[in-house]
């Protein structure tokens, strides 16, 4: 497992970001539905094995020409944009739960990512961003000798 410089502000920043969502729908609630539109952020998860690191985001609804995927001293970007139907009106719209527009995710990567093999699909509105280890830092075995 990687070890990850300990952060004071990320749970407080989780805590805002969960509020601000609270806020958000309890808004969007009161002032009628209207077209999301600003900043959202997809929906990660992120898992390690003995050969790489994955991040998967939920991107349903985007077209992959509209997904940027950039590693930048040690930190990858996921950037895109969700894009509105402009052959509906908005005035026709009875109901609107997603967002669109752009979003940005920002991850720190460990120096035991070979950046240089980073590789990124795309499936069923699942973006998938596989960044192996460096050979030098996978986990090997060792065998004891009996004498």
């Amino acid at each position: 497992m990687a070890i990850v410089k300990y952060n004071p502000f990320r749970d407080l920043r989780t805590m805002q970001e969960q509020m601000n969502r609270l806020l958000d729908q309890a808004w969007s609630r009161e002032s009628g539905e209207e077209l999301r539109e600003g900043l959202w952020q997809p929906a990660v998860d992120i898992y390690e094995d003995e050969t790489s690191v994955v991040i998967k985001a939920e991107v349903p609804g985007i077209d992959q020409n509209d997904i940027e995927v950039r590693i930048e001293d040690n930190t990858l970007t996921l950037r895109g944009e969700r894009k509105h139907d402009t052959t509906i009106q908005k005035e026709n719209y009875h109901r609107v739960e997603r967002y669109y527009g752009s979003f940005q995710r920002s991850f720190s990567l460990p120096h035991t990512i070979d950046q240089g093999n980073v590789q990124a699909t795309c499936e069923k509105g699942i973006l998938t961003v596989t960044l192996p280890k460096r050979e030098e830092t996978k986990p090997k075995q060792i065998k004891v000798e009996v004498k």
